[in-house]
């Protein structure tokens, strides 16, 4: 497979994303945090694909990038109060929620009752997703490497490996998004990254 490379700022980039990923297919994207690779959360083996192409454990469960709040109906249902006040204060942004997973979804994205959700705080990407539906998406590594932020660094990695690349630069964020278990209380925060914790309790007790 020869990986194809556009430029984000191409006019059919996003075209060409949406049929490659209708298609089957598996993109690497920038996102406002570090590149990540990503197939149609509804389409079961391109889901294999990515754990394929990372060398990632299948207990790893696979994050959902979504681009418009409503879509988030399609990943879960019931949301706890807590999430809605952490959507509503950093979406769009670097923080992922865990929340009890829809019972849609296929199995192949997560073994578990729950699963990660974002909404990137990238143009990009959002209007990919407002076309195609939400993402399932992980960071464009191989698995235990450290993620990467250029097309550059995801080409030597990848390429031949997936399908499309779109070239954004370097990603501003560099880092990777916070992630926040909401399926409990309280929450619990399982990764700090692109939020600090003190932003998210605060925001907690200022809502609750």
């Amino acid at each position: 497979m020869e990986t194809i490379v556009f430029k984000q700022s191409n006019d059919q980039s996003i075209s060409k994303a949406k049929s490659i990923l209708q298609s089957g297919g598996v993109i690497a994207v920038p996102t406002d945090t570090v590149y990540g690779i990503a197939c149609l959360v509804s389409d079961p083996n391109s889901i294999q694909l990515l754990y394929s192409i990372k060398e990632r454990d299948l207990l790893k469960a696979i994050p959902v990038l979504i681009g418009a709040l409503d879509q988030i109906s399609n990943i879960s249902k019931d949301l706890p109060e807590s999430a809605h006040i952490l959507a509503h204060n950093f979406w769009p942004g670097a923080l992922t929620l865990v929340v009890n997973k829809h019972h849609n979804l296929p199995q192949e994205l997560t073994t578990f009752p729950t699963v990660g959700v974002r909404m990137p705080n990238h143009n990009w990407l959002r209007q990919l997703m407002d076309l195609c539906g939400p993402l399932a998406v992980t960071s464009a590594n191989m698995s235990g490497e450290p993620s990467l932020a250029t097309a550059h660094e995801v080409l030597d990695a990848l390429s031949g490996k997936v399908d499309l690349l779109i070239d954004g630069g370097t990603c501003e964020g560099g880092i990777p998004s916070t992630v926040v278990d909401c399926t409990q209380s309280p929450i619990k925060i399982l990764r700090e990254g692109g939020i600090a914790k003190n932003m998210i309790y605060d925001s907690i007790l200022e809502n609750s």
